[in-house]
């Protein structure tokens, strides 16, 4: 049986995941939209910041998210000014950086669910004096209504799995920061295997079914044609 730490880490992960994935869509929708729109020459740069975490180190993001997040960066500063406390080891320090590093995970799969609905139906919608504001809640947002679906599914799976920089920017706090894939690591690190295996089935059951109804809901375009 899953022990209570176990069930404590599971539920804080489950909270991250859901939050960034929120925090996340709002985000990343107008990026996405921007993206599949622009015509402008600094389009690939803007593409290539957001992909940045894909194949960037997770302790080379923490770590620069440490500095910029700790009491001498500019992001610790103004938090401190504030009123408020520092963000490292702290939940919404986990929140925060999840933020930057599941960014191409939700940005990716809308971007080309945009490029996918194309300017026609946008264009009709224009002869029927619809904003653009109008068009795209009305028009590109239900064409896209799949890649919202798989976009967020990976965004929360993403968020889900990580390890180096909840490590790096929360720590080891149980309760506060100590994620599912921290705790498999502390049963590990105390030669608790058999913990670690039950709490690591549970992980691979969660990943097997987010892949199953990725692909579940993914349209088969034979079948459209």
């Amino acid at each position: 049986m899953l022990t209570e730490n176990d069930w404590q880490a599971l539920w804080l992960t489950v909270r991250l995941a859901g939050i960034v994935t929120l925090i996340l869509l709002l985000i990343g929708t107008p990026i996405a939209w921007w993206l599949a729109r622009t015509k402008r020459r600094w389009k690939g740069a803007i593409g290539a910041v957001v992909a940045l975490p894909l194949v960037l180190p997770p302790s080379v993001l923490g770590f620069y998210l440490l500095l910029a997040m700790g009491p001498n960066g500019p992001v610790g500063k103004f938090t401190q000014m504030l009123g408020g406390t520092l963000l490292p080891f702290s939940f919404w320090g986990l929140v925060v950086a999840s933020v930057f590093y599941s960014l191409p995970f939700m940005v990716q799969p809308l971007q080309s669910a945009f490029e996918a609905v194309g300017d026609r139906p946008l264009e009709v919608a224009a002869t029927l004096r619809a904003s653009p504001l109008d068009a795209f809640f009305s028009v590109a947002v239900p064409l896209a209504a799949p890649g919202f679906l798989t976009a967020s599914i990976l965004t929360f799976a993403h968020t889900v799995g990580e390890f180096g920089v909840v490590l790096m920017i929360g720590g080891n706090l149980p309760g506060v920061t100590r994620v599912a894939s921290v705790q498999i690591y502390d049963h590990v690190e105390a030669l608790e295997y058999m913990q670690a295996h039950r709490l690591s089935a549970v992980m691979l059951v969660f990943s097997f079914f987010v892949l199953l109804a990725l692909y579940a809901w993914r349209p088969n375009p034979k079948k459209e044609r």
